[in-house]
């Protein structure tokens, strides 16, 4: 199968003693390479050129293509980056015996994106201790170590940067003089000797070389562990731990609450470039240390190395022969990462998903997709999935599954941006302190100081109230795009007042990558602001503007519909619907058979649905214009009569106008690809002995007519089971051979591609058949409308026999009244009243939700246009009975209804057997439609029997149908494993006794077989009695059970009663 990689080339500079650089170029392996990256061939094509070249006019990119299939590499929510987040987490204590359940986390991230958290842990005597995790291995080391060994510094100033003006707050004083007191056992008084003590305890950790002192191991430590977002600015690290240990103190003491790590406010999305980024650096680095342990190995056996010879240098990378390429490609086809450090990540499968093309809206869904990840999955708490305010405008409150991943797979708001590209904040330290902000030299937080943060560096400290001016200053500079000042667009300004129990307080500043923004209006200047979800929870925000307060409000959305995704904007009128049901659209809608796209004739996907006869729907919102849809239909406009009629519409289940079927309503097709591959069971190497085509052998003529003279079918072809679908002559065996269409269902031959090697200079061994299976709506294929309306077609009911209106129209689709007052769906209602107006006027209606209000209600808008039309107001009309022309009783309400149809068709699910293959061990039926396999009953099934008085079909179901056997039991011992069948002599019959009943004899043979006499069991031993057997049906698999227990020692014993 083809993937689309291209060359990774990896260029080494070294140098011997300080000498010249020489370079050496390797060829790593083929590096798998995203479509309209900058290393792909369609980079900033125009769509003119894009179908040139045979792809979508609007190709998106962003995904891979590894084995023919389409990889993305899904979006996860991990912890916000660089910020000190508060935690109470009860594992917590299981660390050691004095561990509590408080700590400080933070998340540093290098500018390759590369991450390393961490941990500060409180000690219940009030130590505190800081914790990371290196290479999958967690280590402990006590705060006060890594302070020392940061900066030359001394109790003083550690006391001071952590206390700062707050001398009167004993519990913060008490519980610091012990952590300074606690540190004086180990002796260490100066930098220098911290590092060193430092680098003996991790040299194996890091694996140092011998000839490194301990004091620069030391140091490696804090520069490659210890906050390493700072880039190794040791006094801007060691102000970040003071900030740290006085946020848990304050934690501690009760006087800030926790964050909470399910919150969107601490959270930022890993985008797959980032990932895959990160993979491919420890890739190289894995590569460098495999070179240098190749080099240490040939020191150590042969002192004489000459590292100045070339070649030697060139023999050393042939003996890695790394291909880097390969287990990238590897990780996009599996989604498992297989890594020495874990990348500071909590799962090791599952960042890849298939993006599949069911639809349009299925593949678009899969880049605005986010997950929680794998390991909060297999959680038993809910408070994870949970939809918390925080999230408002960045994660679609509406677009996620209704099953197991509710809450953890969530879909990114449509107006949601996620920033890529770091902006540029150098000279922002100095806009701050020209607005007030003090110098990060000064004593620390106190009661009424806020510490001012860039990125989770700290720039300084001021008061609460300049920390509140200069948070709407930025603000303002932001905004108006102030070119003297330069404050970046996306800069997001988190200031978080003092509070009572609240957030610790600060003004944070953030500008770096993966962070989640989105547009608002800003009041005082009417322009648009960027907003971020952390700085989001303290600012006020109008959903409309008559919400608006003067001197309250600062901010204005666009439109309250900028909180939904993409799929949840197209449901039209979703706020008159109950919330589950526009869930449970959101999902129909990527199931729906509908365009995957315009470029079908040139893909050779497995399957593919399309629907024939899509429509642009009548109602719809004003964003499925702004994203093109109609370029990709889902679905069809359908005249939908609501009214119980025939009693088929019962339970969800739908009647569909036959001749409306005929006239092509729903019509879809389904296409496959069948790959014939002569070269499958050929040997690399060997000469090409099967040939497409018919050799000059003996063969059925009728062969000819599914076959073209070359051999391969007629585009065009109704091919039905057993048909020739390609004939190939056979050297070996001088024979012409055909592979047959195995498929029950009948199907036409859309095209033939011929597939030649990777050289292109071989005789063609393979070649893909893509087959047209046409699918019209058959009776248990199903529907849906936009609203979470799902029913099956029950019934193709005659034209003839439909009901009609006054105007002769007749339903396309008859539903049940009673599917709307437990689902309320009223968005359906007011759906059906404006497409039957928009048809009448010939205009498409908006259906954008929000749009109406109490005043100005849905139905009166909608009603006065069918008014104007000549129609009933609220939508209802009389009808006439197909059948015998009178006129029914009732008024009932009918319109028209966008539907869609769903790629679940009875099809592809119909299961049916009398009897077929059965498991070697149990007799049972097997599983499986493709194996003609059973349908299981199970206890539901087995309690429904029960419950309708039908109990005796759970023995035909269970065992007549199953694994009916006969046994034959002893009644003396209960065993049926010891009974065996008598061999017999000439004249005698076959006779079956109880071996362990039986007693063994010597005696002369007695001819005859009745009770009382000899046997003999096969071996020349012969027995006398052990005649007490009846026979008994059982389920073949409890002689199975009694096999198996009698294996273990563990022996069965059966009463026989009497029927």
């Amino acid at each position: 199968m083809v993937s689309y990689r291209a060359r990774l080339i990896l260029k080494f500079k070294y140098s011997v003693n300080d000498g010249p650089e020489e370079t050496e170029t390797r060829e790593a392996g083929l590096l798998p390479v995203m479509l309209c990256s900058n290393r792909c061939h369609l980079e900033g094509m125009p769509p003119a050129q894009l179908v040139e070249h045979k792809e979508e006019s609007e190709e998106l990119g962003g995904y891979f293509v590894i084995n023919g299939i389409e990889k993305v590499i899904r979006m996860l929510i991990v912890q916000r980056r660089n910020h000190p987040m508060a935690i109470i987490r009860p594992s917590f204590v299981n660390r050691g015996a004095s561990y509590s359940a408080y700590g400080i986390q933070i998340r540093c991230v290098r500018p390759d994106q590369t991450s390393q958290t961490n941990v500060l842990h409180y000690l219940n005597d009030g130590n505190v201790t800081f914790r990371f995790s290196w290479r999958k291995n967690e280590y402990l080391v006590p705060v006060m170590m890594v302070l020392k060994a940061l900066v030359e510094t001394n109790d003083r100033e550690i006391f001071d940067g952590i206390v700062g003006t707050d001398h009167e707050n004993s519990f913060l004083t008490d519980r610091l003089e012990l952590l300074l007191r606690t540190f004086k056992s180990y002796g260490l008084y100066s930098r220098q000797e911290t590092l060193a003590y430092l680098g003996d305890k991790f040299r194996v950790v890091m694996g140092a070389s011998p000839d490194v002192s301990d004091v620069e191991v030391g140091k490696e430590v804090l520069h490659r562990i210890v906050l390493v977002h700072l880039n190794g600015d040791d006094r801007a690290k060691f102000r970040m731990l003071l900030f740290m240990v006085r946020k848990l103190y304050s934690l501690v003491a009760g006087e800030c609450c926790p964050d909470n790590p399910d919150s969107a406010q601490h959270q930022e999305i890993l985008l797959g470039g980032f990932l895959y980024g990160m993979i491919i650096k420890e890739k190289i680095e894995e590569y460098m240390n495999n070179f240098k342990q190749q080099i240490m190995s040939d020191v150590n056996r042969n002192a004489a190395v000459n590292f100045d010879d070339r070649k030697y240098i060139q023999r050393v990378f042939l003996k890695m022969n790394e291909n880097i390429g390969q287990k990238l490609q590897y990780f996009l086809s599996t989604g498992n990462l297989v890594s020495q450090s874990g990348l500071d990540l909590q799962q090791v499968s599952g960042y890849t998903v298939v993006a599949e093309k069911i639809n349009f809206h299925r593949f678009i869904s899969h880049f605005r997709m986010v997950h929680r990840g794998s390991f909060f999955a297999q959680l038993k708490t809910t408070t994870v999935r949970k939809l918390l305010p925080e999230s408002w405008g960045f994660l679609c409150p509406v677009h996620t599954p209704d099953g197991s991943p509710c809450g953890l797979l969530n879909h990114l708001a449509h107006k949601c941006v996620i920033t890529t590209q770091e902006s540029d904040v150098s000279h922002l330290p100095e806009v701050l302190k020209s607005l007030g902000v003090g110098s990060s030299n000064t004593l620390a937080a106190g009661p009424g100081t806020s510490c001012v943060q860039l990125n989770g560096k700290i720039i300084g400290y001021c008061s609460h109230e300049t920390a509140k001016r200069v948070a709407d200053t930025l603000r303002y500079l932001k905004v108006e795009r102030s070119p003297e000042h330069k404050v970046p667009i996306d800069l997001e300004i988190g200031f978080v007042p003092p509070s009572r129990n609240g957030q610790y307080p600060g003004l944070f500043l953030f500008s770096q990558q993966a962070r989640m923004t989105r547009p608002v209006r800003y009041l005082p200047t009417d322009k648009e602001d960027w907003l971020g979800p952390f700085e989001q929870v303290y600012m006020n925000i109008a959903v409309t503007p008559d919400e608006i307060t003067s001197n309250v409000h600062t901010h204005v959305e666009y439109s309250p519909t900028n909180i939904f995704s993409i799929l949840a904007n197209l449901t039209p009128f979703s706020d008159f619907n109950q919330s589950p049901r526009n869930m449970y659209q959101c999902q129909m809608g990527k199931q729906t058979m509908g365009t995957p796209g315009t470029a079908l004739a040139h893909r050779s996907d497995n399957k593919v649905y399309q629907l024939q006869t899509g429509q642009s729907p009548i109602v719809r919102a004003k964003l499925y214009d702004e994203y093109g849809m109609d370029e990709f239909p889902n679905g069809t406009n359908a005249v939908v009569a609501v009214i119980s009629y025939t009693g088929y519409d019962m339970d969800d289940a739908m009647i569909l106008n036959k001749s409306a079927l005929e006239r092509g309503f729903g019509h879809g097709s389904v296409y496959k690809v069948e790959k014939i591959d002569l070269s499958m069971k050929r040997r690399r190497g060997d000469p090409i002995t099967q040939h497409f085509g018919f050799g000059s052998d003996q063969w059925p003529q009728e062969w000819r007519e599914k076959l073209d003279v070359d051999g391969l079918p007629i585009v065009g072809m109704l091919m039905e089971e057993g048909d020739p679908l390609v004939a190939y002559f056979d050297e070996t065996l001088g024979k012409t051979k055909v592979k047959a269409y195995k498929s029950s269902e009948p199907a036409y031959v859309h095209e033939v591609k011929l597939l030649g090697d990777d050289n292109g200079d071989q005789e063609f061994q393979s070649l893909t058949v893509k087959l047209r299976v046409n699918r019209s709506p058959n009776i248990g294929d199903k529907f849906s409308s936009r609203h979470g309306q799902k029913g099956v077609c029950s019934q193709k009911w005659p034209q003839i026999d439909m009901p009609f209106s006054e105007s002769g129209m007749q339903p396309d689709i008859i539903i049940n009244p009673h599917a709307f007052p437990s689902r309320m769906t009223i968005g359906m209602f007011v759906e059906s009243l404006a497409g039957k107006a928009g048809a009448l006027h010939g205009f498409a209606q908006e259906s954008t939700p929000f749009m109406f209000s109490e005043e100005n209600t849905a139905a009166d808008y909608f009603g006065e246009q069918l008014k104007e039309a000549g129609y009933n107001y609220y939508g209802n009309e009389p009808m006439y009975s197909g059948v015998t022309g009178e006129e029914l009783r009732c008024d009932i309400y009918i319109g028209l209804v966008f539907y869609q149809r769903l790629r679940h068709m009875v099809n592809d699910k119909f299961q049916v057997r009398s009897t077929g293959p059965v498991n070697r061990l149990t007799m049972q039926p097997v599983k499986g439609r493709k194996r003609s396999g059973g349908i299981r009953v199970g206890e539901m099934e087995r309690d429904a029997f029960i419950g309708h008085g039908a109990a005796y079909l759970l023995q035909d179901r269970l065992l007549n149908c199953s694994d009916y056997t006969q046994a034959h039991l002893c009644k003396d011992c209960g065993s049926i494993l010891t009974t065996q069948t008598s061999v017999p002599r000439v004249g005698s019959a076959a006779v079956v006794r109880c071996r362990r009943c039986a007693e063994k004899t010597t005696g002369p043979i007695v001819q005859g077989a009745g009770a009382g006499l000899q046997w003999e069991d096969g071996l020349g031993n012969r027995f006398k009695g052990g005649d007490n057997i009846s026979t008994v049906a059982i389920p073949f698999v409890l002689k199975y059970l009694d096999s198996e227990l009698a294996a273990m020692g563990i022996r069965m014993r059966f009463n026989a009663m009497p029927a």
